[in-house]
This record gives structure tokens, sequence and C-alpha cells, in this order.
């Protein structure tokens, strides 16, 4: 293996799949998840293979032991710091159907104060166009084609009949001082 056989190298590792399933049996059998331990060996041989200096003396056996049993030990550590983390979709409870009923269903709230404030202000921003920027007829016209002075809001019909001009006056109008507010707000 330490000429690059990448043959020997897999045989290495076969062979010592036996060192991992030992050391799992002797130290960690009561842990539920021996299955991932064994993986978890397997990489620690994998990587003593990759790291042994032969010419330090020791025996591969005992220099891999250790790599797996720190390969292990490392896994446990990182489980530890995850332990107490939980995610925000996990189910903590089942509603009145039968359904999983998560943390954020029950943190989560429909908040549209940013809307409903912003809203607000451009409402109250074009009320001010409304009243600065358009002429009087204009105005006329879209306060009672928006209902703005309290009352229903009209057709484009009802109000040509109520201003005495053609229906397609009246849109003309209100499309021209609607571009008007649109370009300044």
């Amino acid at each position: 293996m330490a000429k690059g056989d990448k043959k020997a190298r897999e045989k290495l590792i076969e062979h010592n799949l036996r060192l991992v399933a030992h050391i799992v049996k002797k130290y960690y059998m009561g842990v539920s998840n021996t299955e991932d331990l064994m993986s978890i060996g397997t990489i620690g041989i994998i990587k003593a293979i990759d790291s042994i200096n032969i010419k330090n003396g020791a025996r591969f056996a005992t220099y891999a032991g250790k790599c797996v049993q720190n390969e292990i030990l490392m896994y446990f550590r990182s489980q530890k710091k995850l332990q107490n983390e939980i995610s925000i979709n996990e189910a903590i409870d089942m509603d009145k159907d039968g359904n999983p009923l998560t943390y954020i269903d029950v943190v989560s709230c429909e908040d549209t104060i940013a809307d409903d404030i912003n809203s607000k202000i451009y409402c109250k921003k074009a009320l001010e166009l409304i009243n600065t920027k358009l002429t009087k007829r204009e105005k006329e016209i879209i306060v009672l084609r928006y209902g703005l002075s309290m009352k229903p809001a009209k057709t484009q019909r009802e109000i040509a009949k109520k201003l005495g001009i053609s229906r397609s006056y009246v849109s003309r109008i209100e499309k021209a001082a609607l571009e008007k507010i649109r370009e300044s707000l």
C-alpha cells in the first residue's frame, strides 16, 4: 500500500473491519446506533491507513484502534452539541383533526402590520397629491369614482351624467389623473 497499490489499500480496509466491530462491541454495545458507529469507525480505519507513518515503529492495529476510537468520540461530541437543537418544523402535538402541530404553527401569526402601515402611508400621500396636483375637475372625478368623500364610489356613467359630460371623457380624465398621481408617488 505504501507504494500506491489501491488494491492493497482496499484489502487493508476490509481486513481491519473486524477491528472496528471489536471496538464498537467492546466499548459502545449499549448505544442504539451501532451500525452508524461501524460506519464512523470505518472512516477511522481509512484515516489511519492514509496517515500512518510505518517508520515510527507503531503497530498498525494499535494506531488504527486509536483512530477508530477518536472518530467515534468526535461523532459523540458533535451529537452532544446538537442534542438541544430543535427544528421549528418539528411536530410537538396533534390538532383535533389528527394533523401534526409544529412549533412554527404555534409561534406564527398572520402579521400584516408592516403592509397596513405602508398602505396607510401611500393612501395619505395619494390624498395629498389629489388635493395638490390635480385640477378641480380631475379631483372631482377621482373623489366620486373611488368614494373618497365618504360616499359610495360611482361608475363612470353615473359621474358623466352628474357632470353632464360623456362617459369616455370621464374615462380619459380619470386615466390622466391617475397617471399624475402614479408619477408623483
